[in-house]
């Protein structure tokens, strides 16, 4: 546990400050790294989430999310009360090609690849192991909470949304960043939730590759 979170911790601040070539191999270079502790503590592809056996169940969890999802997105989309929730002005400095390179690699390779297997899959197999399914939950949870510090510094003053609730002061800053954490945390409950009914890590990829990348779709179409 203290290695995998070390390497976490070292890992964050690379991951989200450097460009996108050094970001995704960071990020498989972590999950091969982190994948082998599991394996030096005694763990296999079960309690990472990624046995053989349980891949086509969690195929068909992460198929039905991704439906839901866009679903979801689209109502929200199309009701004038919501869809101002989609505006980001960090949508105006990119294009077509910009929103389908983070849909489509850096979505899923540099955020989903490497924080479901740290999160869902490493810690929460470790945990489980020897705490059990709540403390597995509760432990990666708040780990994966507390991971998103960094990228949600500037989420206030970026979110219009935000913005015009929060203000722009120092203080709507550090608002924001609380509300990511707890919103994270949050997540982090449904995704181990997920892991744990579908018994595979494909089950809470699907859904976060879809909240993430069905964002950045809706958000940039929306501008």
């Amino acid at each position: 546990m203290a290695l995998t979170v070390a390497v976490l911790a070292a890992a964050n601040p690379v991951l989200h400050r450097t460009t996108a070539p050094y970001r995704l191999l960071t990020a498989v270079l972590v999950c091969v790294v982190l994948l082998g502790v599991l394996r030096w503590a005694g763990g296999g592809p079960a309690d990472a989430g990624l046995a053989p056996h349980t891949l086509a169940r969690g195929a068909r969890w992460a198929l039905t999310l991704i439906a839901l999802v866009a679903a979801v997105y689209l109502a929200a989309a199309l009701l004038p009360a919501t869809r101002p929730l989609f505006e980001d002005r960090r949508y105006d400095r990119m294009d077509g090609a910009d929103v389908l390179v983070r849909a489509l690699v850096l979505v899923p390779v540099g955020t989903v690849l490497l924080e479901e297997t740290a999160f869902r899959g490493v810690l929460y197999g470790l945990l489980r192991r020897s705490r059990g399914a709540a403390w597995a939950t509760g432990v990666s949870s708040v780990l994966f909470g507390l991971w998103h510090v960094l990228p949600s510094l500037h989420l206030a003053t970026a979110k219009p949304a935000l913005t015009a609730v929060l203000g722009d002061s120092w203080l709507g800053a550090a608002a924001a960043v609380v509300g990511a954490v707890l919103f994270t945390t949050a997540a982090g409950v449904l995704f181990c939730a997920l892991r744990r009914r579908s018994d595979s890590l494909l089950a809470p990829m699907g859904l976060h590759w879809a909240v993430n990348a069905f964002g950045y779709v809706f958000g940039f179409l929306l501008r």
